[in-house]
C-alpha cells in the first residue's frame, strides 16, 4: 500500500496483488467487482495488470482496501468469488469501519461456515452468521425476512450438512402450494409433478450444494423427501431434516399442525417473508402468528433479515427498501385516518 497523500480527507491508495490470476478473478470480468466497490464506497478503483488504485475519501478508501485484501484472501484459500461475495465484503467493512488494524484473515473466520463434500458455505452478512449459529443449535428455527436474503439456501445447505453427516436419514421438503388451500387435484401429474413448480428454488439449492446424481437417486429412494403441506396431517418426522418454504402463506392451523410434527432427532427450519402473504384478506398468516408466540420459547431459533441482508443483484435490496417505506408510509396515513 502506497499512500500518495497526507490529507485526511481525500487520499490514494496503490494495493500490489502477487498472484496475477487470483487478480484478475478479484477485479471481475470487465472489472465489475471494481465498478461494484467504487458505487457501493463512493470511491474510484483503477487497474493496471496485479495493482489497483483506489482515490476517494481516506475512510472510503480505506474499507474498500479492507474489501479487496479479504476477497484476495478468500481466493487465496481456494474459494469462489461472486458478487455475493464482494456485497458481503463490503457490508462487512462498512459496519466494521476503518479506524482500526484490520486482519482480512480473522474477518473472514469471523462468520460461521457450513462445511458440504462439494463445497463450503460461508455466511456472507451479519444476520445469515446468526442464522448459521442458529441452525447448528436449535432444534427449530424460523428465518423471516425479504427475497435474496439466503433463507432457504442456507437452509437447504444446513440439511445437506446434517444428512452428510448421518446426523439426520432425510431431508423433507415443504411448503404451501398454489394457494393456502393447495387445490393440488386441479394439477397434472403424480404428487412430485405437481408440486414441482412451486419447490424449485429448493431444488435449485439442492443441485447447487450437492452431486445431481446423488439428488436424483436421494429423491428416488425416499432420502429426500417432497411433501405437501396439506399431506403433513398426522405424521411424526423423526430423524429429518425438515423445510417448510414460504411459511408465510400457511394458516394458523396449518402452522401449528407442522410444528407439531416434529419427532425424536429431527430438526425443523421455517422460512418465509411476511411482507409477501398470499392469503385471503383478514387471514392470519402462520408465519406471523408462529413468530409473536414462539419468539421466546427455550430451543427455538429466530432470526430475522432485512433489506440489507439481500445478497442478489444490487437493485433487490433497493426494490424492498422501496416497498418497505411505501408500506410504512401507508400505515402511517391509516392510523392518522382512523385518528381523525
Amino acid at each position: 500500500m502506497i499512500p500518495s497523500a497526507d490529507d485526511a480527507t481525500d487520499t490514494q491508495l496503490v494495493l500490489a496483488f502477487d498472484d496475477n490470476r487470483l487478480a484478475t478473478a478479484l477485479f471481475g470480468q470487465y472489472g465489475q467487482n471494481l465498478a461494484l466497490i467504487e458505487r457501493r464506497l463512493g470511491v474510484t478503483a483503477d487497474s493496471r495488470g496485479n495493482h489497483v488504485t483506489l482515490d476517494g475519501p481516506r475512510d472510503a478508501c480505506e474499507q474498500a482496501r479492507h474489501v479487496l485484501e479479504s476477497l484476495y484472501e478468500q481466493l487465496a484459500a481456494g474459494h469462489d468469488l461472486g458478487q455475493g461475495d464482494v456485497e458481503g465484503a463490503i457490508r462487512l467493512a462498512r459496519s466494521q469501519g476503518s479506524l482500526f488494524d484490520f486482519d482480512p484473515g480473522a474477518s473472514r473466520a469471523s462468520f460461521e461456515s457450513i462445511d458440504l463434500r462439494k463445497r463450503t458455505v460461508r455466511a456472507r452478512t451479519a444476520a445469515q452468521d446468526a442464522y448459521i449459529r442458529a441452525l447448528k443449535r436449535n432444534a427449530l428455527v424460523f428465518g423471516a425476512g425479504p427475497a435474496g436474503t439466503g433463507k432457504t439456501w442456507l437452509a437447504v445447505a444446513h440439511a445437506i450438512a446434517l444428512f452428510e453427516r448421518k446426523e439426520v436419514d432425510r431431508i423433507v421438503l415443504s411448503r404451501p402450494a398454489v394457494e393456502a388451500g393447495e387445490r393440488l387435484g386441479f394439477l397434472p401429474g403424480d404428487m412430485r409433478e405437481k408440486v414441482d413448480p412451486y419447490l424449485r428454488p429448493i431444488y435449485d439449492a439442492l443441485f447447487d450444494l450437492m452431486d445431481a446424481r446423488i439428488v436424483e437417486r436421494a429423491l428416488q429412494t425416499g432420502e429426500i423427501e417432497i411433501a405437501p403441506l396439506a399431506f403433513m396431517r398426522g405424521r411424526t418426522l423423526a430423524n429429518a431434516c425438515v423445510i417448510l418454504d414460504e411459511a408465510q402463506n400457511t394458516t394458523s392451523m396449518q402452522m401449528k399442525m407442522f410444528l407439531t410434527r416434529l419427532g425424536e432427532n429431527a430438526r425443523m427450519i421455517v422460512t418465509g417473508d411476511p411482507s409477501q402473504v398470499d392469503l385471503p384478506p383478514g387471514q392470519t398468516s402462520g408465519l406471523a402468528e408462529a413468530l409473536k408466540l414462539l419468539a421466546d420459547v427455550e430451543g427455538i431459533g429466530v432470526v430475522g433479515f432485512s433489506a440489507e441482508d439481500v445478497i442478489r443483484h444490487e437493485l433487490v435490496a433497493r426494490i424492498v427498501a422501496a416497498y418497505d417505506r411505501a408500506g410504512t408510509s401507508g400505515r402511517k396515513r391509516e392510523r392518522e385516518t382512523g385518528a381523525s
